[in-house]
């Protein structure tokens, strides 16, 4: 389990890096590697291209340009990039996806998305 509390700081996964276990990051965090395990980021998450989540996401805002294997809630805005790959259900209260983006589940749109994550 790794706990960041860089409010205000980029916290960064570069490639080639691959944690497994519990990610927790109070700011916001991009991941350009491999992580196994819950994600759980308190302002904005961002996916790179070379990055892999394999477990769930919970997180303000959610860029996804890389490849999410699990479920994603985002208490603000889910943005999927054309390159992107999905498979797992989506709770956001606003969506944006781009022509080309893979997404493989269901998606919940609610205004009222709560800090409780989606169980698979």
């Amino acid at each position: 389990k790794i706990v960041s509390n860089n409010q205000g700081l980029l916290n960064l996964i570069g490639p080639g890096t691959e944690i497994k276990g519990n990610l927790i990051c109070e700011g916001d965090i991009r991941i350009d590697g491999k992580v196994e395990g819950t994600v759980t980021v308190g302002q904005r998450l961002v996916v790179g291209e070379t990055g892999i989540i394999n477990g769930n996401v919970q997180a303000a805002y959610a860029t996804i340009a890389g490849s999410v294997v699990g479920n994603i809630q985002s208490t603000q805005t889910t943005l999927l990039h054309s390159k992107s790959s999905v498979r797992g259900d989506i709770h956001t209260s606003q969506i944006i996806i781009e022509s080309g983006a893979r997404f493989n589940g269901k998606c919940i749109m609610d205004n009222q998305v709560s800090a409780e994550t989606i169980e698979a």
